[in-house]
């Protein structure tokens, strides 16, 4: 009888445990953010540049000489975008003065207008805080190379032993251990490709659409938002509608006092948006990922919360991958399938029956 006050009390405990658990994880994961960050990021290309590694390896090319010429490639790339993103935002720091100008004459007609709300709008001083941001974004340069080392340092090391991980696990565990655990590094891998290489096009189209409509419409910048476009797609829900609004704002305000280009510049991203993410997406990424949205959801505020826009970025790829563990432990398994959309088991259950 003395046994079962324990058993009570573990059971009770476990769950307080769990969440004291995940609070210090993440407590942990914030103040490491400038080592962990970088870590995580190169984990993840690991993943993308590995096959390619692993193709010139099969190819008897030395694995450092393989790793080298991959990695030369990709900080080219990199180097390259970021010098030309660095470059679009210091245009647009250069040429905010001429638009600050007509924000201000917008906004004395606008307050001039209605009498409510008017006093707020000059205490919140929109312009110095808009001005303030752009700054502090042509300041993130040395931010963005020194995080750019440290990420092409992992990715160095965790691409020098990629090749040989199979055969260390062989080595380390029973041969049948060895190769589940070998599985669940490939599914992993072959699902943030599938979910990779998807979404990058999709992420293209929306870039291209975005420069193409605002090019036409004669909007400022029209490179730097289809970029925009491009890189918050990413995120999901809320990346595409956080990319079109300085392009409409900007419109409106270029084009001040004629609120047409503005109007229509709204009309065509919102179109894009809808037809691309409503329509095209669901199509194209079909159940790649089998994340249910409110997993996709709760990741995107956790990571978001945690590590800021690179968060964001990031919440898919790692729900993905903790799905993918969990659905090869045998004791997480339920938790693999709570994390999961559900559709398949909705046609197995509608099958039975």
């Amino acid at each position: 009888m003395s046994d079962k006050p324990d058993i009570k009390q573990s059971q009770i405990a476990i769950p307080f445990l769990s969440v004291l658990t995940i609070i210090a994880v993440g407590f942990v994961l914030q103040v490491a953010q400038s080592v962990v960050l970088p870590l995580i990021i190169a984990w993840l290309l690991s993943y993308i540049l590995g096959p390619a590694i692993n193709a010139l390896a099969k190819r008897k090319v030395p694995t450092a000489l393989a790793t080298i010429f991959t990695l030369t490639i990709l900080f080219v790339v990199l180097y390259f975008l970021g010098v030309f993103l660095y470059g679009r935002v210091l245009a647009i720091a250069g040429e905010y003065p001429k638009y600050e100008n007509i924000l201000r004459t917008m906004i004395d007609d606008f307050t001039s207008r209605f009498e409510y709300g008017s006093e707020l709008i000059r205490q919140m001083d929109l312009i110095t805080m808009m001005g303030n941001q752009i700054g502090s974004a042509a300041g993130t340069g040395l931010s963005f190379l020194y995080n750019l080392f440290l990420v092409i340092i992992f990715l160095v090391f965790l691409l020098l032993g990629k090749p040989y991980f199979k055969y260390k696990l062989l080595k380390a565990m029973p041969e049948k251990e060895a190769n589940r655990l070998d599985s669940i590094v490939s599914a992993i891998a072959a699902q943030l490709s599938r979910y990779l290489s998807a979404q990058f096009a999709i992420s293209f189209a929306t870039g291209f659409l975005v420069w193409l409509s605002l090019s036409i419409i004669k909007v400022d910048f029209a490179v730097t938002w289809g970029m925009l476009a491009f890189f918050l797609n990413f995120i999901p829900t809320i990346g595409s509608i956080a990319a079109s609004i300085p392009p409409i704002i900007l419109a409106l305000v270029q084009f001040y006092p004629s609120f047409g280009p503005g109007i229509a510049a709204a009309i065509c991203l919102l179109t894009i948006q809808m037809v691309i993410g409503n329509g095209i997406a669901p199509k194209v990424m079909g159940d790649k990922l089998n994340l249910s949205p409110v997993v996709v959801l709760l990741s995107l505020i956790f990571w978001g919360w945690l590590w800021g826009i690179t968060g964001a970025l990031l919440s898919i790829p790692i729900a993905s991958a903790i799905k993918i563990v969990c659905e090869n432990i045998e004791s997480l398994r339920p938790i693999s399938i709570m994390m999961g959309s559900g559709k398949s088991y909705r046609h197995e259950f509608e099958d039975a029956e």
